[in-house]
C-alpha cells in the first residue's frame, strides 16, 4: 500500500544516531535564569526531516475517503495536493514514533493532575472510610429513599413538563 514498508529501517536509525550526534557536540544552548531554553532546542519537523516522506497514491486517498463517507477533492486540484500533502506528513510521524524504543518504560498508572490532588486533599479512598458515613447518615431524615439514594418527587414526568 504505502512504499514506507519497503524502506530499510536501518537507514533510517542511522540517520538518526547521525543527527543527535550533531546536535549533541553542538555547543549548549542559552537558557535564562531557570536553565529554560530561551531557543527551541530541537523542533518535530528537524527530527522528521531525516525520515523518508511516503507517497500515497491518488487511488488510496480516494479510498479513505470512501471509507469515510466524504467526498474528496478531485485529483489534481490545490484542495487534492495539500490534504495528500498533510496525510504523507501525519503518516511520516507516525511512522517515526513507531520507532521509538520503548524496552524498560514504564506507564504511569495516574495523571500527574490526580497526583496533585492527593496530596491537596488527600486520598479520597481514605476520605471515604474516615467520613463515608456522616452522608449515610442524613438519609434517616429524607421522606423517600431507594437503597442508599434520596428520591426528589418532581412536578414532571419523563418527556413532559407541568404547565
Amino acid at each position: 500500500m504505502l512504499c514506507l514498508r519497503q524502506l530499510p529501517r536501518c537507514t533510517h536509525n542511522l540517520r538518526i544516531r547521525v543527527a543527535l550526534s550533531r546536535q549533541l557536540s553542538a555547543k549548549p544552548a542559552q537558557t535564562d535564569e531557570l536553565g529554560i531554553p530561551l531557543k527551541p532546542t530541537w523542533s518535530v519537523h528537524a527530527f522528521l526531516s531525516s525520515y523518508p516522506s511516503p507517497k500515497i497514491a491518488p487511488e488510496t486517498l480516494k479510498k479513505l475517503y470512501d471509507l469515510s463517507a466524504l467526498v474528496p477533492p478531485k485529483e489534481g486540484t490545490e484542495a487534492h495536493a495539500k490534504v495528500t500533502k498533510e496525510l504523507e506528513e501525519m503518516i511520516r510521524l507516525v511512522e517515526a514514533v513507531k520507532l521509538v524504543n520503548t524496552d524498560g518504560v514504564k506507564v504511569q498508572a495516574g495523571l500527574e493532575g490526580e497526583d496533585l490532588d492527593r496530596k491537596l486533599y488527600g486520598n479520597p479512598e481514605e476520605q471515604r472510610a474516615l467520613h463515608g458515613e456522616q452522608g449515610r447518615e442524613l438519609l434517616k431524615h429524607a421522606s423517600w429513599t431507594v437503597g442508599e439514594d434520596y428520591v426528589v418527587e418532581s412536578d414532571r414526568t419523563r418527556g413532559t413538563s407541568a404547565n
